[in-house]
């Protein structure tokens, strides 16, 4: 059994819910189980090697890449959207204001420390940082995930994170959020075959968004609306997401490379390095 661990949040259900229903099957007939956790507890979860393939944020990658592949497939970047940084209304920030953040490895906070370096950081579920905005434990905090369609008008956009990333990287190209990961011990014809079967699962999902969206709804499966979903599957999970494009690609070296320069991770590394090698498909089928 191939245990997948994803993200409680709308586009993760739904990239991979086709293999639940049984709309998608395994070529070799590996049998998958699926179990959803927080971002950050998924990226704890994965440094500690708990699960055979799970979701995490880009930003944790480079500190996984050994034990670890990152998959082409499952992937969510933002393209002219993201996270965002909010506040009270009426309130400015000071240079050493107090931020709630989602989790130390997440790609947001992972930008905001290079932006902000002088915030006092403290780490939250993502579900309790609006509430902890509003309340006065924190001057300001990054929404993430469905967060970001719909909170409190006592709430503003202080900067949005896509602003952000575009500085830093210093052009436009998607801000990479989240992918997948499998575990480097599984043997490579079953790792291909897991890999293939994912992809499959969110080409099929993107192919039928009306009636994968309409049962995940009825099935009380996903936090949302049947409006907010449709509003954040389009955003975060759509034919992008199906497999890594040449400009995802750059946006992933580069994101790692920021981290790099800034002393985050011990090396740089590109992202085609460490990916499972298709060719073999080829020589073990020649």
């Amino acid at each position: 059994m191939i245990t997948v661990a994803h993200s409680p949040d709308a586009d993760d259900i739904f990239m991979y819910y086709a293999i639940a229903f049984g709309w998608v099957d395994s070529r070799l007939n590996q049998c998958f189980s699926n179990i959803a956790l927080d971002i950050q507890t998924l990226n704890d979860a994965t440094l500690n090697q708990k699960f055979d393939v799970s979701a995490i944020s880009f930003a944790l990658y480079p500190f996984v890449r050994e034990s670890y592949a990152l998959l082409r497939t499952g992937v969510s970047f933002g393209n002219g959207y993201g996270p965002k940084l909010i506040k009270r209304k009426n309130t400015t920030l000071k240079p050493h204001f107090k931020v709630a953040l989602s989790g130390k490895h997440t790609t947001n906070a992972l930008l905001f420390r290079l932006a902000y370096p002088n915030a006092k950081i403290v780490y939250k579920n993502f579900l309790e940082i609006e509430q902890s905005v509003l309340n006065g434990e924190v001057d300001a905090g990054v929404l993430i995930h469905e967060s970001i369609l719909n909170f409190s008008d006592k709430l503003e956009v202080e900067r949005e994170i896509w602003d952000i990333w575009c500085e830093l990287a210093g052009q436009e190209i998607p801000l990479p959020l989240g992918g997948m990961t499998l575990r480097r011990s599984i043997p490579l014809n079953k790792a291909l075959d897991i890999e293939e079967t994912l992809t499959k699962a969110v080409l099929i999902a993107t192919q039928n968004k009306p009636i994968l969206s309409k049962m995940l709804c009825e099935r009380n499966l996903i936090r949302v609306n049947a409006t907010e979903l449709d509003t954040y599957l389009n955003l975060y999970a759509n034919n992008d997401s199906i497999t890594l494009s040449n400009q995802q690609f750059l946006a992933l070296d580069t994101l790692f490379k920021l981290g790099y320069d800034n002393g985050i991770y011990d090396t740089e590394i590109h992202c085609k390095d460490y990916m499972l090698p298709k060719e073999y498909l080829n020589f073990r089928h020649s």
